[in-house]
């Protein structure tokens, strides 16, 4: 077998695929930073072809598309930054409470109803959590935080590396690809030019429609919390909203921050209702009407392997993951189509 032209050469592509996937595995740390400003460049290169269609330079077109996406970023976080302080401070406020009806309530009923007793000294428990919580007590993580200092660094440095990296890859984005299509083997290019072809097809259909519906939640999100006079409805409803690519993690979130921003407005249970009704309402339209109008069935990414893509690539690369899960499950739709036809 092994004296075969034809074996050699696949058992020598699956090794080289199973080398680079290992090589990914070991590099997914340092590639983050270079993945996403791959992925901005991919989303960014038709809008700088725009641009420089108007006779603007390739450097000036990449410049002015990073800065508005920057300037974007910035009036997010202007607009998000009040809710995380206001929310993080009822949670500081509510937690005592919490506590106590924890050791006053939940666990003589669990005793009593089950005769399973949780915690054997409740008065232990309470003096324990109450000494943890105390302000004192945060002085004990200053060490922790120090060590932490080169984690900060090296998010500080990747947050520049991103868009140093993308401007690059989005002024030489032609350039790069011809010379990629250039180390092709002759015998090969046509076909793997092709697929690449159909797979970004497949991304475009999806991305495309993945960011019309997050536009259309967001929007949706905000005016109906807004409507029924929720605090922070805007920032709520914009998470919520860009969130959506994620099956059900946008309403989860999003009812989960609107619960706590409806407490700490109103104070009761009754005053959740309505807010809970809008993420009800706003869940049946997405799943009914808005994602299969806008994205369809046509892009054949089903949201049971966009959850399944996601936790699996974020298990074996972390954030690297994630960016990666949904172009490799594009690559993996269209490599299943090609085999499909192939055995027909």
């Amino acid at each position: 077998m092994l004296s075969d032209p034809a074996a050699n050469r696949s058992l020598l592509t699956l090794l080289v695929g199973a080398g680079g996937l290992y090589l990914l595995y070991l590099l997914a740390p340092i590639l983050t930073p270079f993945l996403l400003a791959t992925a901005l460049a991919y989303l960014c290169a038709p809008l700088v072809g725009r641009l420089t269609a108007h006779r603007l330079p390739r450097s000036l077109a990449a410049a002015l598309v990073l800065l508005g996406l920057v300037l974007i970023f910035v009036l997010l976080a202007l607009i998000l930054a009040p809710l995380v302080q206001a929310e993080a401070q009822l949670l500081m406020n509510q937690l005592p409470l919490a506590l106590d009806w924890l050791q006053r309530t939940l666990l003589p009923w669990v005793a009593a109803t089950f005769g399973i007793e949780l915690v054997r000294d409740q008065a232990q428990l309470g003096a324990w959590l109450k000494t943890q919580l105390g302000e004192g007590q945060f002085t004990a993580y200053l060490p922790k935080l120090g060590q932490g200092g080169l984690a900060v660094l090296g998010f500080l440095a990747n947050l520049v590396l991103v868009p140093v990296v993308s401007f690059y890859l989005l002024r030489d984005w032609d350039r790069i690809l011809s010379h990629l299509s250039g180390w092709l083997p002759r015998r090969f290019a046509p076909r793997v030019i092709g697929i690449a072809r159909e797979i970004d097809n497949v991304l475009a259909e999806f991305v495309r429609g993945q960011l019309a519906v997050i536009l259309v939640m967001a929007v949706f999100y905000s005016l109906g919390l807004w409507l029924v006079g929720l605090n922070y409805a805007l920032a709520i409803g914009l998470v919520a909203g860009l969130l959506v690519f994620v099956p059900y993690l946008g309403v989860i979130i999003g009812v989960l921050l609107g619960s706590l921003a409806g407490l700490m407005q109103h104070g009761e249970l009754a005053a959740l209702i309505p807010i809970w009704a809008v993420f009800g309402l706003g869940q049946l339209l997405e799943g009914l009407a808005i994602t299969p109008r806008l994205v369809g069935e046509r892009v054949g990414l089903h949201p049971v392997a966009v959850i399944f893509a996601l936790m699996a690539f974020g298990q074996l690369f972390g954030f690297f993951g994630v960016l990666l899960a949904i172009p490799a499950a594009a690559a993996s739709l269209v490599a299943l189509r090609h085999l499909k036809a192939q055995l027909d």
